[in-house]
């Protein structure tokens, strides 16, 4: 029975590291996600400067079928800039909902931890972990 009890204890152990690891990555990956998001947003927003540079210093000798394939390609950027943007704060929402969900993992662990080390403490304390924020 006690070795039946510690495989068990275990395997809980282990499905909470394998959780807490999977909320860690998507956490990690949303804060790489979104540097990346900054940098194509900085590199977009350098494009349109050096394009509304190059189209002021040279209208002049430009053709007007030139003209407007500039105005195109600048109307096609700001577009690309909002949507990154908006994929940015999409990102910076996914990280706030993650940062939770891993403080609420690691609480879990500890718990879990103190149960290992002395499981006679953890039947005289009552602990109700809030859930996860999704």
């Amino acid at each position: 029975m006690a070795e039946a009890g510690e495989r068990r204890t275990q395997l809980l152990a282990d499905q909470d590291e394998e959780r807490e690891a999977t909320w860690r990555d998507r956490a990690l990956n949303a804060e790489d996600a979104l540097k990346a998001a900054h940098a194509e947003i900085l590199t977009q927003r350098t494009r349109i400067g050096e394009l509304l540079g190059q189209v002021r210093d040279l209208e002049a000798e430009w053709t007007q079928e030139a003209i407007q394939r500039i105005t195109t390609e600048n109307t096609t950027l700001k577009q690309r800039v909002r949507q990154l943007a908006t994929d940015n704060r999409t990102l910076d929402e996914r990280l706030k909902a993650a940062r939770p969900n891993l403080r609420f993992q690691d609480r879990r662990v500890a718990d879990l931890d103190a149960q290992i080390t002395d499981p006679t403490a953890s039947r005289l304390r009552h602990t109700n972990p809030s859930p996860p924020v999704t």
